[in-house]
C-alpha cells in the first residue's frame, strides 16, 4: 500500500483507538505513525498496542512507525483544603513549600528547585495559562506573587514557568521506567518533553542509543535560546503548540513555528507540527476552516508530518479524522504553489559528498522527469538527505533493516522497503526497478534514478548517482 502525498501523519491512539479494527482502520485512512502518550494510561495498555500496530504491520506489509511519547518534568501545584479555590484579580497569592492543604491566599509548590530560579518580575502561568501571576519576591520557601488574570483553579492543576530555565532533568523517575519499558516493547522513535537544552537530549541519547531516534519536543520558550544546537543534537523535532503556546504569546506562536521548520530544514531533520490541529474533530466530524488551514499551512510550509493528538485518541470521529488530514495534505500537495513554495524554501546543500549526490538527486528527478528516487539505506541517513532536498518525485527507500524502515516511516517523501543486501551495482539497479515496479511507483519504460554508498552496507558512504530505465516484465 503506497500513499498519494509525501508528508506524513502522527496519530495519537488512546481510548477511543485501543482495537486492532480501527487501528487498522486508522492505517488504511491515512496514519503513518502511532504515537502512544505515556502521560496516560497504563503499560499493559501500551503493551497491547503496540501488540495490534505490529499485527496491522504484518497484514499491510507496510512499514509503521511508533512513537513512544515520554510525559517530561510536568509541574503541579498540590491541593487545597475545599477542593479549589478562586484567586481575583489584584490579590496576592503565595506558592510555598509547606505541605498543609491550601487556600485562597497560598497553596503549596511541590518543586523545591524552583525556589532557587524564580526572580520578581516573571510570570507564572496556571492551569494551562488560564491564571497568570506576577512574581512580586521569593525566597528559598515561599515565591509571592500578585493575580494579573485570576479565575477558578483547583487541585493538581499545572504550572507554566516562561521566563526562566529550570534546573530539572528532562527524565523524571517516571520517564526513565517509561523509557525502558519502551525500549524493551522496540519502539522507532523516543519524545522527549519540555526540552530545554541541548543536554537534555545528549542525557537520552546516552540511555537509548541507536535503538531508537530521538525526537525533541519544542514547548518552553528557553528552547529557543539555544534552537540550533538542540536540532543538531536531536534526530526529529516537534513543534508542541500546547505548552509553547500557554508559555508565548499566542501571536508569537505562527512565527516561532516557521522559525523552528526553517532551521530543521536547513539541519535536514524531520520536523512534525502538533497539538489543536483539527481539534473541533474531538465532538464533531468535521473541522473548522481555521484549522484546515492551520494544517494546510504546516504542510506548504514544508513539514515532514502533522500529528492528531485527542482527536485519535479520545475523540468521537478518530477515523474521521486521520481521513479529513489525509485530503487536506493531499489537496496542498496537488496545488502548483505548493511546489514553488518548496522550491523557494530550498536550503543549500552541506559542503559533503552526500549531499552533493542528493542535491543533484533532486536536479536529475526534474530534469529527466524520473518517476521515483530510490535511495539505497542502511543507517536511514541517505534517505534523510534526499529528503531535506524535497524532490519532485516520491523516495522510495531500500533497506535491509526493519528498524531503519520502521523510523523513515514518520520522513517526508519516503517509502520504506525491506530488502536484503545488494553486493554489486548491477543488482543494485535491478532491485530498484523491480522495487519501483512492484510497489506501483513507475511502469515500463519509465526511468527513475538512483542513488546509494560504495562500498554497500557502509553507513555514511553515499557517493553513487545512477539513472536507470523500468523494463517491461516478462
Amino acid at each position: 500500500m503506497r500513499r498519494l502525498r509525501k508528508a506524513k501523519i502522527v496519530a495519537t491512539l488512546g481510548p477511543a483507538s485501543a482495537t486492532q479494527e480501527t487501528i487498522q482502520a486508522l492505517f488504511e485512512a491515512g496514519a503513518d505513525v502511532f504515537r502512544f502518550n505515556f502521560s496516560h494510561g497504563t503499560h499493559a495498555d501500551h503493551q497491547e498496542r503496540y501488540r495490534i500496530v505490529r499485527a496491522v504491520e504484518r497484514s499491510v506489509g507496510r512499514p509503521i512507525a511508533i512513537l513512544a511519547d515520554l510525559q517530561g518534568p510536568k509541574l503541579r501545584v498540590s491541593t487545597f483544603a475545599e477542593g479549589k479555590v478562586t484567586l481575583i484579580a489584584g490579590q496576592e497569592f503565595t506558592l510555598d513549600r509547606d505541605p498543609t492543604p491550601g487556600t485562597n491566599v497560598r497553596v503549596c509548590l511541590p518543586h523545591p528547585e524552583l525556589f532557587e530560579v524564580i526572580a520578581g518580575g516573571q510570570s507564572l502561568l496556571l492551569d494551562d495559562g488560564k491564571i497568570r501571576l506576577e512574581v512580586l519576591d521569593s525566597d528559598k520557601k515561599r515565591i509571592r506573587t500578585r493575580v494579573v488574570n485570576g479565575g477558578e483553579l483547583s487541585n493538581r492543576k499545572g504550572v507554566n514557568v516562561p521566563d526562566a530555565v529550570l534546573p530539572i532533568p528532562a527524565l523524571t523517575e517516571k520517564d526513565k521506567a517509561d523509557l525502558a519499558f519502551a525500549l524493551e516493547l522496540g519502539v522507532d522513535w523516543v519524545a522527549l518533553s519540555f526540552v530545554q537544552r541541548p543536554e537534555d537530549v545528549l542525557e537520552a541519547k546516552e540511555i537509548i542509543g541507536n535503538r531508537a531516534g530521538v525526537l525533541s519536543k519544542l514547548e518552553k520558550p528557553a528552547a529557543l535560546d539555544q534552537l540550533d544546537a538542540i536540532v543538531q543534537a536531536s534526530d526529529a523535532i516537534m513543534v508542541a503548540r500546547g505548552d509553547l503556546g500557554v508559555e508565548l504569546p499566542p501571536e508569537r506562536v505562527p512565527g516561532v513555528q516557521k522559525r523552528i521548520l526553517r532551521v530543521c530544514r536547513q539541519h535536514g531533520k524531520p520536523i512534525v507540527i502538533a497539538t489543536q490541529m483539527l481539534e473541533s474533530m474531538i465532538t464533531m466530524p468535521v473541522p473548522t476552516r481555521a484549522e484546515a488551514s492551520d494544517v494546510a499551512s504546516a504542510i506548504y510550509d514544508g513539514s515532514d508530518a502533522v500529528m492528531l493528538s485527542a482527536e485519535s485518541a479520545s475523540g468521537a470521529y478518530p477515523i474521521e479524522a486521520v481521513e479529513m488530514m489525509n485530503r487536506i495534505i493531499t489537496e496542498v500537495e496537488k496545488d502548483p504553489l505548493y511546489r514553488n513554495m518548496l522550491d523557494a524554501q530550498h536550503e543549500t546543500p552541506l559542503p559533503n559528498r552526500g549531499d552533493a549526490i542528493c542535491s543533484a538527486l533532486r536536479d536529475v528527478t526534474s530534469i529527466v522527469g524520473a518517476k521515483a528516487t530510490v535511495t539505497y539505506t542502511s543507517s536511514g541517513h541517505t534517505s534523510l538527505r534526499a529528503a531535506r532536498e524535497r524532490p519532485s518525485a516520491p523516495i522510495i527507500s531500500i533497506t535491509p533493516k526493519l528498524g531503519t524502515a520502521r523510523r523513515l516511516a514518520l520522513v517526508w517523501g519516503v517509502h520504506s522497503t525491506i530488502s536484503d543486501q545488494v553486493h554489486n551495482e548491477s543488482a543494485m539497479v535491478a532491485a530498484a526497478c523491480q522495487t519501483a515496479f512492484d510497489e506501483g511507483f513507475a511502469e515500463a519504460g519509465d526511468q527513475i534514478a538512483i542513488t546509494a554508498g560504495m562500498p554497500f552496507g557502509q553507513p555514511g558512504s553515499t557517493n553513487l548517482l545512477r539513472l536507470a530505465e523500468i523494463w517491461p516484465t516478462k
